[in-house]
């Protein structure tokens, strides 16, 4: 049998954008984020001590501070897909590599057994934007 007969019998594929593909890159780095958060109201006291303000973001700056930190993730999910290929590249190449670096200190500094959810995630976040990162490193040029 041929190559190409084998190639002709599987399923269908095709060239996915690297656009498209920085963008679902993305997409799936903010469900991680957004079901590490959810899933933290689960573990013990957590609830009781966003009640009585004793968490990490504890004042109006560091909570504005998250904010912005979890705003670039869901923008990136839109500027991947419409920005021009230079300043795009650049950017995921920036936050990939932020991003990265911020998860991987979460999943070796968070400890106790109630946070293995929490390292488990941020693990598999700094693997996404990792590839976040070398996806826009080899950016195919233009022919």
């Amino acid at each position: 049998m041929s190559e190409k007969e084998i190639n002709t019998r599987g399923f269908e594929d095709f060239k996915i954008n690297t656009k498209i593909k920085l963008a679902a890159l993305w997409t799936s780095v903010m469900f991680c984020y957004i079901y590490g958060d959810y899933f933290s109201l689960y573990v013990p006291k957590k609830v009781e001590d966003f009640i009585s303000g004793d968490t990490l973001l504890d004042s109006p700056i560091k909570l504005f501070l998250a904010a912005l930190l979890m705003t670039i993730p869901a923008l990136m999910i839109f500027a991947s897909v419409v920005l021009k290929p230079k300043i795009n590249r650049w950017l995921n190449l920036i936050f990939g590599i932020i991003y990265t670096a911020i998860m991987l200190l979460i999943a070796f500094t968070t400890t106790g057994a109630w946070w293995s959810f929490y390292v488990f995630l941020a693990i598999i976040e700094s693997i996404l934007t990792s590839i976040i990162f070398w996806t826009a490193l080899k950016w195919p040029k233009q022919v």
